[in-house]
């Protein structure tokens, strides 16, 4: 077996052993984790107004929205704290089946494919999926026939992404992570239409006079939304439908959407409502980056001595290391510490905590190749020399070797 071979054989079986847990331990019924820990951990992805989205009130980030309400019933249904965990759209699945959240309640449509993977609670809102245009387009983009060879906009691993292809099979369908982002590339011309469900293509109409609704009707446009929740919790899932149906009975939904618009169309200065977001990534960016550079210049120096070692088993263990990390992308490395601590170590740690570990192994493989060749920059002449005069090889390394490396190494 070759290296390369070797290495993607190691990568493919640390996948595995990140989903072994899932498929063939039991899991007790996540209700009873929930009443453990005293929390539910509510997974969404907050750019879906109004379902769920950020705002800022007296200078601290908030939350609002249709499902923010709904969370908090169920919360409080359930004798628990509430924690929002907003990530993503597209990594909410993967959150739940390693533990990273307790629910998904994030406008989620039940599809046989995500059946597959978790379990869905009763429909809470029926809603109607639309076609947003610019409204320069209203007359001539009436139809499905009009949007062939279209771009057509959705967001990554939604109903509207399997909508837009099944129904609109000649379109060109382009799938962005966040919604924000897909009605900017519709404002800009760069696509023709964006698939969103009723109440959030209203949200994002009431803010863009420039936009407007297609006439066009989908023969399979009528959706639910559920929560979602991991397999095999009855339990949770009869007291989700309980609460649920409660909702439904008093006619608690209206209001929840009467909540909703009322929080998006607070006005205030852009600063007023993104400045501290800008402000608190400015401080994670310095400190991730601190914590990143620190300690990745520490374990590299370890794995750069090793790999310099004339110990071939530190040699190859610094070696399959450095190549491993350095032939990955950062974000496979990230999805691997954030989801296989809690899938294989059982221990759940923060995004902030997985992002600065996973930030470390990757420095730590680029700085140790800096190093490396940094020390071997030196001309060997002068370790020869010093080796002739009687110094040690640790005293050659301290005196002679690497007061000239550290200027090859740290402009890098």
């Amino acid at each position: 077996m070759n290296l390369k071979k070797f290495i993607s054989f190691i990568f493919i079986m640390l996948l595995l052993l990140s989903y072994y847990p899932l498929v063939t331990h039991a899991k007790a019924d996540q209700l009873d984790t929930i009443k453990k820990n005293g929390e539910l951990r509510v997974g969404l992805s907050a750019d879906y107004a109004p379902y769920e989205f950020e705002k800022t009130v007296n200078g601290k980030r908030v939350y609002a929205g249709i499902d923010i309400e709904l969370s908090k019933k169920l919360a409080k249904d359930l004798g628990v704290e509430l924690k929002i965990v907003n990530m993503q759209f597209d990594s909410l699945l993967g959150a739940l089946k390693t533990g990273k959240i307790d629910v998904i309640i994030s406008g989620m449509s039940p599809t046989p494919e995500r059946k597959k993977e978790v379990d869905f609670s009763n429909y809470y809102m029926h809603v109607q999926q639309r076609m947003i245009i610019q409204k320069k387009d209203v007359k001539k983009l009436k139809s499905i026939d009009d949007f062939k060879g279209k771009n057509i906009g959705v967001q990554k691993q939604t109903t509207q992404e399997e909508l837009a292809k099944s129904e609109i099979p000649d379109a060109n369908i382009t799938s962005l992570t966040r919604v924000p982002e897909i009605i900017m590339s519709l404002n800009t011309g760069k696509i023709d239409g964006v698939v969103l469900e009723g109440p959030v293509a209203e949200a994002y109409l009431s803010q863009n006079s420039n936009l407007a609704f297609s006439q066009m009707q989908f023969a399979d446009e009528n959706k639910g939304t559920a929560i979602a929740l991991p397999k095999d919790s009855p339990k949770l899932l009869d007291a989700v439908n309980q609460s649920i149906k409660e909702v439904d009975d008093k006619g608690l939904l209206q209001d929840y959407k009467d909540k909703a618009n009322e929080a998006m169309f607070d006005e205030g200065s852009f600063f007023s409502k993104y400045g501290s977001f800008f402000i608190q990534g400015i401080g994670a960016t310095i400190l991730i980056s601190i914590i990143g550079v620190a300690l990745g210049s520490l374990f590299g120096g370890i794995f750069a001595f090793m790999k310099l070692s004339r110990n071939i088993i530190l040699k190859t263990i610094a070696w399959i290391y450095i190549e491993f990390i350095r032939g990955t992308p950062l974000l496979v490395q990230v999805f691997l510490v954030y989801f296989g601590t809690t899938a294989v170590l059982g221990i759940d740690l923060s995004a902030f905590v997985c992002g600065a570990i996973a930030l470390v192994i990757n420095c730590a493989a680029y700085i140790a190749e800096i190093i490396r060749a940094g020390i071997n920059a030196v001309d060997k002449g002068h370790t020869e020399a010093a080796r002739s005069l009687g110094l040690s090889h640790a005293q050659t390394m301290n005196k002679v070797v690497m007061p000239q490396a550290i200027k090859n190494i740290l402009p890098a």
